[in-house]
């Protein structure tokens, strides 16, 4: 390989690295199975079982600097032997992995 196609090689692996490292951090593996946003709080259960703990916080919705409703942000902690992930749903549907 010249140096130009080792250099382009390089700046490849760079670039991907982040994207990588962001697509970990966007799911959580549960046994055999992905946990990714998007899937509601009835699969993840079946796929992961019941939180290690669980919090229900009800959030004022804004639109233009008023109120114009409420929703349920539910955040279900998943403590494993190396990680502690914290699942944040709003109503039913899994939002973020963190």
């Amino acid at each position: 390989m010249t140096k130009k196609g080792v250099c382009w090689l390089m700046v490849a692996c760079l670039i991907g690295a982040p994207i990588g490292t962001a697509w970990a951090n966007a799911t959580f593996r549960c046994g055999g199975s992905l946990v990714r946003p998007g899937m509601t709080r009835d699969e993840v259960r079946q796929l992961c079982g019941p939180p290690t703990a669980q919090a229900d916080e009800v959030q004022d919705v804004r639109s233009a600097g008023r109120v114009v409703g409420q929703t349920t942000v539910h955040r279900w902690t998943y403590t494993t032997f190396s990680r502690t992930r914290v699942l944040v749903f709003d109503q039913e549907v899994l939002r973020s992995i963190q």
